[in-house]
């Protein structure tokens, strides 16, 4: 399985009422990032079978946006093994049924999304998964099978805007006129 780990983009500031910040949604630069995101992932001709996120407004969004711009047609399955307070035990459980498909997108929220990924990179031990840090909007992919993942790449949002502007420019080449 090829799994894609998301974190959600950018929302603009942590609202202080956890109620009021469930709802918190994709700020404009949020937005633009997935468009940019869903973009490069079609040029290099990456399809999800599974998107899931967790049940929060921004994640929602994330998983929506990439997911339409890359053609993903099924519903986006919510999981509470994804929400802000779950824990390994959960991701691993959730990872459990989505073994039957290929190309498995799932989008979170830090902390606990890095901690799985470390996780799935390094099993723990007494010091902890090993620290990875996913700023908001970047995307890992793993090789995943039983036991230990392989991080195939990383991405981050400075990374995808660059692979997004060298591949929208003109692939036609520049004539003088004399």
């Amino acid at each position: 399985m090829n799994l894609f780990i998301l974190r959600h983009a950018s929302a603009g500031t942590r609202r202080a009422n956890p109620l009021l910040d469930v709802k918190r949604p994709l700020d404009k630069e949020g937005k633009r990032h997935c468009l940019q995101l869903a973009h490069v992932l079609n040029a290099s001709k990456i399809q999800f079978d599974l998107i899931v996120s967790s049940n929060l407004k921004r994640s929602l969004q994330t998983a929506s946006l990439v997911g339409t711009e890359t053609g993903y047609e099924s519903a986006i399955q919510i999981s509470n093994a994804l929400a802000p307070e779950a824990t390994l035990h959960d991701f691993q459980r959730l990872l459990d049924t989505c073994r039957d498909h290929e190309n498995v997108l799932v989008v979170g929220h830090n902390p606990n999304i890095n901690n799985f990924l470390g996780s799935l990179l390094v099993p723990a031990t007494s010091h902890g998964p090993a620290q990875v840090r996913l700023r908001k909007g970047s995307l890992a992919r793993l090789s995943f099978a039983r036991g230990t993942a392989t991080l195939q790449w990383l991405l981050d949002p400075r990374t995808i805007r660059a692979l997004y502007v060298t591949s929208t420019k003109s692939s036609r080449r520049k004539t003088s006129r004399k």
